[in-house]
C-alpha cells in the first residue's frame, strides 16, 4: 500500500484527509480505497478527532474509479472491486464524527460517490459533479444509485445517473447536493472552520445525533421517533449533558469531557 495516496494531517481537532494522486486526478484504485479504510479506522480510534475534512490535491477531488484498473476486471473481479468501494464509503460514513467533503474540482463517478458518503459537501465554485458511468457502458458501483437518490431525490438522481452528464457547482447547490460554495482558495479553510465549530459542541451529542439520523433515514416515521426518544433519554444520563446545561445557566462556555 502506498502511504502517500491519502495524506492525513491534523488541523487542531480536525483531521484533514487529502487524496494525493493529482497526476491521476485522484482516481480511486484498489490501493486508494484500501488506504481510505485504514485511515478511517485510525481516525475512528482517536477520540481527539472531532471532525474530518476530505479533499483532493490538484484540480480534482476525485475524477472517478480507476478505469485502467477496471478495464481488465472479469465479472467476479468487478463485483469484488465494487464491494471494496462500498466498504471504503461505508467506513467513511460510519465515523462517529461529522465528515465534510471539500470538493475542489472534478467529483465524477466514484468521486461523486465519495463526496456523498460524507455528511455534507462544501464545494469550490469550479467544482463539477456527475455520474458518467453509463457513457462507459457501466453503472455506478460505489453507492451512486442509493446515496445520491437520498440527497437530491429521484428526479435529479435519475437525470445524473441515466443521462450521464456533469453539472456545475451552482446547479449542485441548487438541487441540494452541495451545502455551500466558496472561492477555490477559501474552500478548505472554510471546511476546517466548520470542523472547528463542531469541536466546541458536545461530542457525545454530535455522535448520537449523527447515528440517530443515519439509523432513522429509511425507517417508518414512528420508528424514527422511537429511536430519537430512546437516544434522548440515554444521553440525558451523560456528564456532558449536565455540563452543557450548567454552562448555559451559568452563562459560561461548557467544558465537555466526552462522558
Amino acid at each position: 500500500m502506498d502511504p502517500d495516496r491519502i495524506r492525513n494531517e491534523r488541523r487542531g481537532s480536525v483531521a484533514l484527509l487529502t487524496l494525493d494522486r493529482p497526476k491521476a486526478l485522484n482516481s480511486l484504485d484498489s490501493a486508494t480505497l484500501e488506504e481510505l479504510i485504514v485511515k478511517c479506522g485510525q481516525i475512528g480510534a482517536d477520540e481527539s478527532v472531532r471532525a474530518v475534512v476530505l479533499t483532493g490535491e490538484g484540480r480534482a477531488f476525485a475524477a472517478g474509479a480507476d478505469i485502467a484498473e477496471m478495464r481488465g476486471l472479469a465479472p467476479l473481479e468487478a463485483d469484488a472491486f465494487s464491494q471494496l468501494g462500498h466498504r471504503a464509503m461505508s467506513s467513511l460514513e460510519a465515523l462517529s464524527v461529522p465528515t465534510i467533503a471539500a470538493v475542489n474540482g472534478y467529483a465524477l463517478g466514484g468521486g461523486c460517490e465519495l463526496a456523498c458518503a460524507c455528511d455534507w459537501i462544501y464545494a469550490s465554485t469550479k467544482a463539477r459533479f456527475g455520474q458518467p458511468e453509463v457513457s462507459l457502458g457501466l453503472i455506478p458501483g460505489f453507492g451512486g444509485t442509493s446515496r445520491l437518490l437520498r440527497r437530491v431525490g429521484p428526479a435529479w438522481s435519475k437525470e445524473l445517473v441515466l443521462g450521464g452528464e456533469a453539472i456545475d457547482a451552482e446547479t449542485a447547490q441548487r438541487i441540494g447536493l452541495v451545502n455551500r460554495l466558496f472561492a477555490p482558495d477559501e474552500l478548505v479553510a472554510a471546511a476546517i472552520a466548520a470542523g472547528d465549530a463542531i469541536a466546541t459542541k458536545g461530542p457525545l451529542a454530535v455522535a448520537t445525533a449523527k447515528r440517530v439520523m443515519q439509523d432513522s433515514q429509511d425507517a417508518d416515521v414512528r420508528v424514527a421517533h422511537a429511536i430519537e426518544q430512546v437516544a434522548f433519554g440515554l444521553i440525558s444520563a451523560s456528564a456532558d449533558r449536565n455540563e452543557g446545561m450548567d454552562a448555559f445557566l451559568e452563562k459560561r462556555d461548557p467544558n465537555f469531557s466526552n462522558k
